[in-house]
């Protein structure tokens, strides 16, 4: 049996031009190791965003379309296009990650059909997806296709960055934009492993929302003495590994700079070259698109600077790696890996111009889930 059905779409055309289109895809019957799921869930992701609107000019959106079957257009300003070339003319589907209903399997995969699953096999902003059974984990019996929606990027990137500062030997986490819904994970991660985490943040509000779930450690950057709440917090936790969704500016480079201000105070000496403790910071994210800035000099050098990403942490880390944190998701997946959702909108209410400038801020506390059930 076929399954006919919508496929949301971003394309980038030679003229500059990027499109938002719902497409009508025909999956064929699944093959003896695939499925096709029904999709209920899917949330987006800042990751999902970078790929959908990413390189457009956001004020320059416009409708085209119909009702029925709307689209959006965008410019694509000259400078932007050099880093998107790759893809463009290339029709691709979005949304990383989902949940919904097995109602078609092959024969090896036959003891999926009629469970509810999640996915990260990309291509989720759809009604079907056809997938791998081996890239589907089933839900605990009781959860909902919004419960496990959101079960692999933000869950695996918080157990991946402890697994990666255990694995490096750090003692403890610095995370910015933490008020996030990957930051509360992570906050409540480090409660039960034991691991002090300092957060910062930019408002009270979103410090009140990690005291409230036990944070111990919770800066405000935009505070007049952040710089010495940053370095006593340092100083306690002995923090030497931190992992930044800001990006651009000099935020990693503060940072940088308090735990070799640390280290130098527990080392009592003095070297030209700085101290000997190794200070690491992963770069995971690009709320500020500006340039990122470092004072090396304030640092020694002893440091790192890098990027962090999932899927190669998880092809590094190996499959019983994987697998242990997968399982761990599962377990907790009501709780520690919860998350919560402002609004649930259908796959057409996506290509809403005032919806979409909503979701596409990024605000803390804000996340979207698509329904695509809703029309």
């Amino acid at each position: 049996m076929n399954f006919t059905g919508r496929e949301l779409r971003s394309n980038v055309a030679e003229d500059g031009t990027l499109r938002l289109t719902l497409e009508e895809v025909t999956l064929d019957p699944p093959a003896d190791d695939e499925i096709i799921v029904r999709v209920e869930a899917a949330p987006i992701n800042p990751s999902d965003l970078g790929l959908l609107v990413g390189p457009a000019d956001l004020s320059s959106i416009r409708s085209e379309g119909s009702t029925d079957r709307p689209s959006l257009a965008f410019d694509v300003p000259k400078e932007r296009l050099r880093a998107v070339a790759a893809r463009v003319g290339q029709s691709l589907p979005v949304g990383n990650e989902g949940a919904g209903t097995v109602v078609a399997a092959g024969a090896s995969a036959k003891a999926l059909e009629g469970r509810k699953v999640g996915a990260f096999g990309g291509g989720m902003y759809a009604d079907y997806r056809k997938l791998k059974a081996s890239e589907v984990l089933a839900l605990p019996d009781g959860a909902t296709a919004a419960d496990g929606a959101a079960m692999f990027v933000n869950p695996l990137t918080a157990l991946g960055f402890v697994e990666t500062a255990r694995s490096e030997g750090h003692k403890a986490i610095v995370h910015t934009a933490a008020a996030s819904n990957l930051g509360q994970m992570l906050q409540k991660i480090c409660l039960a492993d034991g691991i002090p985490l300092v957060n910062i943040v930019r408002s009270e509000e979103q410090a009140a929302i990690l005291r409230n779930i036990g944070a111990t450690y919770v800066l405000d950057s935009r505070a007049p003495d952040f710089q010495k709440q940053l370095l006593a917090a340092i100083s306690e936790t002995e923090a030497t590994v931190g992992f930044d969704a800001i990006g651009g500016g000099r935020l990693a480079s503060d940072i940088l700079t308090a735990m070799e201000q640390a280290a130098n105070a527990r080392s009592g000496g003095y070297n030209r070259y700085g101290s000997d403790v190794f200070k690491q910071m992963y770069l995971y994210g690009a709320l500020d698109q500006s340039p990122t800035t470092l004072n090396r000099l304030a640092f020694g050098f002893q440091w790192g600077v890098s990027a962090w990403l999932l899927m190669p942490f998880l092809r590094k880390a190996g499959v019983e790696v994987a697998n242990r944190l997968r399982q761990r998701v599962v377990d907790e997946l009501t709780t520690t890996f919860a998350s919560g959702y402002t609004r649930t909108i259908s796959l057409a209410e996506a290509l809403d111009p005032d919806i979409l400038r909503a979701y596409e801020r990024k605000a803390t506390g804000e996340k979207y889930l698509i329904d695509p059930s809703r029309g």
